[in-house]
C-alpha cells in the first residue's frame, strides 16, 4: 500500500472518531479504544511508508549512498 493510500485511510479513520464523537459514542470504551488503536496503527504505517518513498526517490535520483 502506498503512503497515499495510507493517509487516506488514516483520514478516513479520524473522520470516523469525528463522527463517533458527534453520536456520542465516546462513552463505549471499547469501540473508542479499538479506534484508536487502528489510527495509531495507521499513523506508523504511514509515516513508514513515506519515508520509505522518500528515500526511494532519494537513490532513484542520487544512486546509492557510500561512505
Amino acid at each position: 500500500m502506498s503512503a497515499i493510500e495510507i493517509q487516506d485511510h488514516l483520514q478516513q479513520l479520524q473522520a470516523e472518531r469525528a463522527l463517533a464523537l458527534i453520536e456520542g459514542l465516546e462513552d463505549n470504551a471499547a469501540y473508542m479504544a479499538d479506534l484508536e488503536d487502528e489510527i495509531a496503527a495507521a499513523r506508523s504505517a504511514y509515516v513508514g511508508a513515506a519515508v520509505t518513498e522518500i528515500a526511494s526517490l532519494r537513490a532513484e535520483l542520487s544512486g546509492p549512498q557510500l561512505g
